[in-house]
């Protein structure tokens, strides 16, 4: 998945737009850090058991961040540095 996506799929969510910011990262299954948006989407949702299957995905686990906004905001900064063409 494009880093502009993900980014779009941030924002998304940041802005609380669960359904547009879903859209786009189940497009990709195989993304790690597509799987990371999606596991905290799920969390913000509620659904413990879905979003821990997405945290299984990656490198990071249910919980790691207290707060599923905050790990939102984490996320931003590592998706520049894996993609330095992107804009900050």
């Amino acid at each position: 998945m494009s880093p502009a996506d993900l980014l779009a799929a941030l924002d998304a969510a940041l802005v609380g737009d669960w359904h547009r910011a879903h859209g786009i990262v189940q497009r990709d299954e195989r993304d790690p850090m597509a799987c990371w948006i999606h596991a905290v989407l799920h969390r913000i949702e509620g659904d413990a058991w879905n979003s821990r299957y997405w945290y299984a995905r990656t490198d990071h686990e249910y919980g790691e961040f207290p707060d599923a906004r905050e790990e939102l905001v984490a996320i931003r900064p590592r998706l520049l540095v894996d993609s330095p063409e992107m804009p900050g």
